[in-house]
């Protein structure tokens, strides 16, 4: 069963966002504050697919609770849900973890589609690849089966998200990608979002794997256009 985890502290935007998720098929689980968020996680024993986070809420805020979920579970879906459209909410939301943002006002059609979109990256977690077990490219590994990532030989802690990014890149090593083609291999090609949470991510994806995050050796910024993963090999 499709779990989640609802946490919005105005009755009414839950009440609308609880009710849509069980029309698509979710088995919905839903707070109205931070802590009962946390609390609800650690009593399902985390099984719970994607949680949804008010960012402002009285008590622990959303962005304190991503990052106790972020901490417990690299794999949990996490979208954020905002009335703000600041841009450094969003980029707040994404550089402690988070996998998406949503902007209220939002259509059913719209938080479907963007739940399902976590849902399924969540999913992809569990399947297997039989051919190809193994990549490599200069100092990283990575285990295709388990969805980790080593780089000389330590385990690299990465998001789903995070994981997706940097196996996408290193198939595509030495190739300019556009951020489109990544936001349609990462997000999907139905995302209702706009192409920064590519640059944004790609910030927080190199602070994990790059000596000098200021000056990357790995992910190199084709400017104006998007990104190039380099590998000698």
């Amino acid at each position: 069963m499709k779990r989640i985890l609802v946490c919005e502290d105005e009755d009414v935007i839950r009440e609308f966002v609880v009710i849509n998720l069980k029309r698509a098929g979710y088995d919905v689980l839903d707070v109205n504050c931070g802590e009962d968020a946390i609390s609800v996680f650690d009593k399902e024993n985390g099984n719970i697919d994607v949680v949804l986070l008010d960012i402002m809420m009285p008590g622990i805020d959303g962005f304190a609770v991503c990052k106790q979920l972020r901490k417990r579970s690299s794999k949990l879906g996490i979208i954020m849900l905002s009335a703000k459209t600041q841009e450094m909410d969003k980029v707040n939301g994404l550089m402690i973890g988070a996998d998406d943002y949503i902007t209220k006002p939002f259509s059913p059609s719209e938080l479907v589609a963007r739940v399902d979109a976590i849902y399924r990256r969540v999913c992809m977690s569990n399947t297997k690849n039989e051919e190809i077990q193994f990549l490599k490219s200069g100092p990283f590994n990575i285990n295709l089966k388990s969805r980790t990532v080593q780089k000389n030989d330590e385990i690299i802690d990465l998001t789903q998200v995070e994981y997706q990014i940097i196996e996408f890149f290193i198939k595509n090593k030495n190739t300019a990608l556009d951020r489109k083609s990544i936001l349609n291999q990462i997000w999907g090609d139905s995302y209702y979002g706009d192409d920064k949470i590519v640059d944004v991510n790609i910030r927080r994806l190199r602070m994990k794997i790059e000596d000098d995050p200021s000056n990357p050796q790995f992910i190199l910024t084709i400017w104006g256009f998007g990104y190039k993963w380099i590998s000698a090999e």
